[in-house]
């Protein structure tokens, strides 16, 4: 069997294994009779996602401030929280199709999941039943930084064991992908699983 091409595949989570329903939130925007977007624009303000991502505040306090913001457009308190509860419920849907494949990757070489999260990403790997799915997981709510900070990629491909210039690196944002190809690493922005299972396919044999 040849050399692998990588030596190590990190992995975003949300947008490439863990799918959302694009009209998740809206729903629940309309069957709590708010404008579309309300619960969205409230949630990931980007000063206040930027808090819980990056761990300056746990995820439960992330939660609690964005029922607190929406206290007023939902006329109460008591209804903004129960908005926010039912949006706390949604785990999105696992593409089987990418867990499989990178399963597979696993057999060659390393998978870490590099994930822009909150503290709460542990507890969704358990309750989703992927807690043993990959090598490593850099959690940026516990490193500190997002993506695209390149402390991310080098935490990265530290936890891989790996050079990141033998690193390849998926995601589904293309900032975060040109951020990772600046750190030297070979990047994939992901669209759909068969492309990259072509990029991949040196690796699964």
């Amino acid at each position: 069997m040849s050399d692998p091409p990588f030596d190590a595949v990190l992995c975003d989570f949300d947008g490439v294994p863990r799918l959302w329903d694009p009209d998740g939130m809206t729903a629940l925007d309309r069957a709590a009779g708010l404008p579309e977007g309300t619960l969205a624009a409230a949630a990931f303000r980007p000063g206040l996602l930027d808090a819980a991502v990056t761990g300056a505040i746990s995820d439960d306090h992330w939660r609690a401030q964005t029922a607190s913001d929406l206290a007023g457009v939902c006329g109460s308190a008591d209804r903004a929280a129960e908005l926010v509860e039912k949006w706390s419920a949604l785990t999105g849907r696992l593409d089987r199709a990418v867990l499989d494949l990178l399963a597979g990757v696993r057999g060659r070489v390393p998978v870490v999941l590099v994930s822009n999260a909150t503290t709460r990403l542990e507890d969704d790997l358990v309750a989703l039943d992927l807690a043993e799915a990959f090598d490593a997981v850099v959690n940026t709510a516990r490193l500190g930084a997002a993506k695209p900070d390149p402390r991310v990629f080098e935490a990265a491909a530290r936890l891989a064991g790996a050079d990141p210039r033998r690193c390849l690196f998926v995601d589904d944002t293309l900032g975060h992908v040109s951020a990772a190809r600046a750190a030297g690493m070979t990047g994939h922005h992901y669209r759909h699983a068969d492309r990259l299972r072509s990029i991949t396919a040196p690796l699964l044999g």
